[in-house]
């Protein structure tokens, strides 16, 4: 059983939560009892904007955008730190990485083009993804996109005849395939030698790979790239693979090959639940830079500029999922499922992954967990079970219930599953929220169809 307790001090007027890790920064309690973030009640959010809504904190993205750039930069500062699009992207969350100064990960002509949209500078884009259409590589290309990080020799051949088409010399960088398991899901592993991603070392076809791009008329190989899998608890993958890919470019870097860019990818993890905390940014500067700046020096080679990838770790404490509780069912003695009107279409994590979320009734922060309940969807679907055996309040139906650290990978794989409209998003900002994404209507789930 998954048992949460908030433990609350008075604070003046307001009631202020500890250990809210979870949760976006300037959370709290007000005298209500109600769940407040940046002194927004989160109730009178729901009364406004309905549920299920998502709520974002822009400070908190901010400030942990900032914090990327400043660990990292102080220890190496040839660093830039590219965002991962597709943990969560709007308008709205593009405008913001650009203004901190951010690069951007993408991996669909779609991502490029609502970035594009946006005003963010397409030069500053990192063009990712297993198979890149034509079309994709084509508009890639027209849009200006800085950066192509090839994945395969179908798309290297294709992309250079495209960019020959067009008479220009495209920059790239090639994703590779380490073969070092970064001990997280098996859905999210990337860096194995059995994934569709990159090119293997361990085969050699990281050295077929190499050797065309450089012998590509119109492609400029300037730099490297890995993943190895998310969300990555631990950080002796990252120094390993570090380890492992410099080394075995040390022979082509003697023959030429300049090595201007380098990406260990990103997949820093975030806490989902109390009980298993990530580690520090500073924890992943340390050591991604020091064996970046150690291994450079051992085998002699120049220091690369190196490109990092956080997505869930910017976006996704600072994203908090609000539910209204409809039907409770009781089973005696076996379980109760509180069902909210929300659930896999909106976050198909716990039941693709078997995710684990913690929640709060954002009405009854004051009241004792004490009932022991299951927190269901409601999508006809078995496993579209939220949360499973945690303790919390006596809950009632209308009750509001808040889970945090759903910022990531949430809505960016939301669905229209049975019809239902995927909710609106809310940011949140110095004490006032704007709608960044309207809730859609029975008219959009329409409004494509034809007869």
């Amino acid at each position: 059983m998954l048992e949460i307790k908030f433990f609350i001090d008075k604070i003046g007027d307001k009631m202020k939560l500890k250990n809210i890790d979870l949760f976006p920064h300037n959370t709290s309690v007000n005298a209500l009892g109600n769940l407040t973030i940046d002194n927004i009640d989160i109730n009178d959010l729901a009364d406004e904007f309905g549920t299920p809504l998502y709520v974002y904190d822009e400070t908190t993205i901010r400030s942990i955008a900032k914090e990327y750039k400043g660990q990292f930069q102080n220890l190496y500062p040839k660093t830039k730190v590219a965002y991962a699009s597709k943990a969560f992207m709007s308008l709205s969350m593009a405008k913001i990485a650009k203004e901190e100064g951010l690069s951007l990960d993408v991996v669909s002509g779609g991502e490029v083009a609502i970035a594009a949209k946006s005003g963010f500078p397409t030069s500053e884009m990192y063009f990712h993804g297993n198979n890149k259409t034509p079309q994709e590589l084509s508009e890639a290309i027209d849009s200006g996109v800085g950066t192509i990080v090839v994945d395969g020799f179908h798309e290297l051949r294709l992309l250079n005849e495209i960019a020959k088409n067009k008479n220009i010399t495209q920059e790239i960088m090639l994703r590779l395939s380490p073969s070092v398991d970064a001990h997280t899901h098996g859905h999210t592993t990337t860096g194995i030698l059995d994934v569709k991603f990159g090119f293997s070392i361990e085969t050699g076809e990281s050295s077929q790979a190499i050797d065309e791009s450089l012998n590509s008329s119109n492609l400029d190989l300037k730099g490297i790239h890995f993943h190895l899998g998310s969300p990555i608890f631990e950080l002796e993958p990252y120094s390993t693979a570090i380890d492992t890919v410099l080394d075995y470019l040390k022979p082509y870097i003697d023959k030429g090959l300049n090595l201007r860019e380098f990406s260990p990818g990103g997949g820093f993890a975030i806490g989902y639940v109390s009980h298993e905390p990530p580690p520090p940014i500073s924890a992943y500067a340390e050591t991604i830079t020091s064996m970046l700046i150690n291994k450079c020096k051992d085998l002699d080679i120049p220091t690369p500029t190196l490109i990092i990838e956080p997505g869930r770790s910017i976006v996704g404490r600072a994203g908090v999922a609000i539910y209204t509780v409809g039907v409770i069912k009781e089973i005696p003695k076996v379980r109760t499922y509180v069902s909210v009107d929300g659930g896999m279409g909106d976050n198909i994590r716990p039941a693709l992954y078997g995710s684990k979320y913690e929640a709060v009734v954002v009405n009854k922060m004051n009241n004792e967990s004490r009932e022991t309940i299951t927190l269901a969807g409601k999508y006809c679907e078995s496993g579209d079970l939220l949360i499973k055996d945690i303790s919390l309040p006596p809950i009632s139906s209308g009750d509001r219930i808040a889970i945090p650290a759903s910022g990531a990978y949430c809505l960016s794989m939301s669905s229209t599953y049975n019809m239902n409209p995927r909710p609106a998003v809310v940011m949140i900002n110095q004490g006032k929220a704007r709608v960044i994404r309207r809730r859609e209507t029975y008219e959009d789930l329409i409004s494509l169809d034809l007869i």
